[in-house]
């Protein structure tokens, strides 16, 4: 029987802590972009999403190409510009996996509507996955651009059955946020510790 669209970001899940339970780069980043296909099914309601995803995954794979000994570790990004005092520029590997985190928090929080609350629109879904995700950090103007992107959501009917070819997509879909959200909640746990989980958009 074919995977499900998620087949792959959870393939990918199972190989992003090594031996000693630290986070690796490249399976994070491969599973991050695991998730991009997954985004096309929505259309031009997660184009900003998706081109966002796609520029902080290249930001890290770029440093993490640079030196794939020394950035095996998905933390090394920011233990170095943390040496460097680079952490919390804009254009940093520190501000490129907070949002990429981020953007994936949105991500879990939406698929875990669309799984407990089948009585929910898209929009509905979109909206309140972005309220207690990502509209704490945007600013008004990111805010706005959201908030009509989400007006674009495709029909959730359609949409489940564009996702729902096969017939375990509602087991893969919980999967997606059970395994994907603790993981999140890492990053973000070692970023807090750090003093760097709190920057905004301008």
């Amino acid at each position: 029987m074919e995977g499900t669209v998620f087949a792959p970001a959870l393939e990918g899940m199972k190989h992003i802590k090594s031996d000693r339970e630290e986070l690796l780069t490249k399976p994070f980043l491969d599973v991050c972009k695991h998730i991009l296909p997954i985004l096309d099914k929505f259309g031009a309601a997660m184009a900003v999403v998706k081109s966002d995803i796609g520029g902080n995954i290249s930001r890290l794979e770029s440093m993490y190409s640079s030196n794939t000994t020394r950035f095996n570790y998905l933390f090394s990004f920011v233990q170095a510009e943390v040496e460097t005092k680079t952490a919390k520029s804009s254009s940093s590997c520190t501000n490129g996996l907070l949002w990429l985190t981020r953007a994936m928090d949105f991500l879990v929080e939406l698929f875990r509507n669309l799984h407990e609350h089948e009585d929910w629109s898209m929009a509905q879904t979109c909206t309140d996955s972005y309220c207690k995700t990502l509209k704490k950090w945007h600013g008004w103007l990111a805010s706005s651009s959201f908030t009509v992107a989400m007006k674009l959501a495709p029909d959730r009917k359609k949409f489940m059955e564009v996702i729902g070819g096969a017939e375990n997509t509602r087991a893969d879909v919980e999967k997606f946020f059970t395994t994907f959200s603790p993981i999140l909640q890492e990053i973000h746990k070692f970023l807090a510790s750090m003093g760097l989980d709190s920057m905004k958009a301008s």
